[in-house]
């Protein structure tokens, strides 16, 4: 299955318009799509190498542009954000803004925000949260773009170095 999944994102990274599909796969992850960018990131820098920096880089502004997108569905769609939190199987709770006030607060929810924009867990429902409970926008985007360019960077970088040897292994164990 990873070696099916690897052939197609290689097959997406050498099309025309890869850039264009990382794009917006980056933007709707941050939002409410469960499938991280970095399934397209490994693979175009796996066959565009000495393009890794530009392939970080747009990753990085549409993940942001889409986290700011997510926190518009919390801070506005409160019934779109109710749907996104039951698809992930999470309870959505409107008790969340209370519990932010009374818990740590701002520097809580920034070591949280921090937390997800960097590892694999659920960006898109700390994106959402975050407008929920009305978490100040200009930090919010400031540790979204901190956060997703270490972590896309840092995917596109080790890629870049080491991207070479994954193919041989897919194909070995295939």
């Amino acid at each position: 299955m990873i070696k099916k999944l690897y052939d197609k994102c290689i097959t997406w990274a050498g099309y025309k318009y890869a850039k264009q599909i990382l794009a917006f796969e980056a933007f709707i992850e941050s939002s409410f799509f469960p499938i991280p960018p970095d399934v397209m990131i490994i693979p175009m820098v796996v066959s565009k190498r000495n393009e890794f920096i530009r392939i970080a880089l747009i990753a990085t502004i549409f993940s942001v542009l889409g986290a700011i997108f997510g926190y518009y569905i919390g801070y506005s769609l409160n019934e779109v954000a109710v749907k996104i939190f039951e698809f992930y199987g999470y309870d959505y709770s409107g008790e969340l803004k209370e519990k932010f006030s009374e818990g740590g607060g701002f520097k809580a929810w920034l070591g949280i925000l921090f937390t997800a924009g960097f590892t694999p867990l659920p960006f898109k429902l700390l994106t959402i949260s975050s407008g929920i409970i009305h978490f100040d926008l200009i930090p919010f985007i400031f540790i979204c773009i901190i956060t997703r360019g270490l972590r896309f960077f840092l995917v596109a970088y080790l890629t870049y170095k080491f991207g070479q040897k994954i193919g041989p292994l897919l194909d070995k164990k295939g």
